[in-house]
């Protein structure tokens, strides 16, 4: 039992990975359009960044996710079937009924990856002075 409730929430911490990759990318392009100052924090941006980085470097080095590796392991500890592939692969076959091969998704996350580039370039992150110069 205890396995299946680790493998669950192996999954939910995943999906909100993948949540905050695509929202983040949303929330950003609608808060600089609408002019919402907290899409420029650095903090943000840069973990948003590094978030798709990881996702994008992984694809192409061929890395499974660990995320997916070890909900499979909790899963089959647990007695319970795992993906064939991996985890965005799974569910976006899932849902829209579609297969393709990992190069697509490769490909996919790389533009991902690219749009939230262009984003630090379309709406650059604020950057506040130091103290010391504030009142220069």
């Amino acid at each position: 039992m205890i396995y299946r409730v680790l493998a669950d929430f192996v999954l939910v911490l995943h999906a909100g990975y993948v949540a905050f990759v695509i929202l983040g990318l949303l929330l950003t392009v609608l808060g600089a359009a609408m002019g919402w100052r907290w899409v420029r924090n650095r903090v943000f941006r840069a973990l948003h960044l590094a978030a798709i980085g990881l996702v994008v470097l992984q694809a192409w080095l061929g890395i499974v996710c660990p995320l997916t590796t070890l909900e499979n392991v909790l899963r089959e500890k647990a007695g319970q079937t795992t993906y064939a592939s991996g985890f965005v692969s799974h569910w976006v076959g899932a849902a829209l009924f579609w297969d393709a091969p990992a190069w697509v998704f490769t490909l996919a996350y790389t533009l991902f990856g690219g749009l939230v580039l262009f984003t630090l370039w379309w709406a650059p992150v604020q950057w506040r002075k130091p103290r010391w110069c504030a009142n220069v």
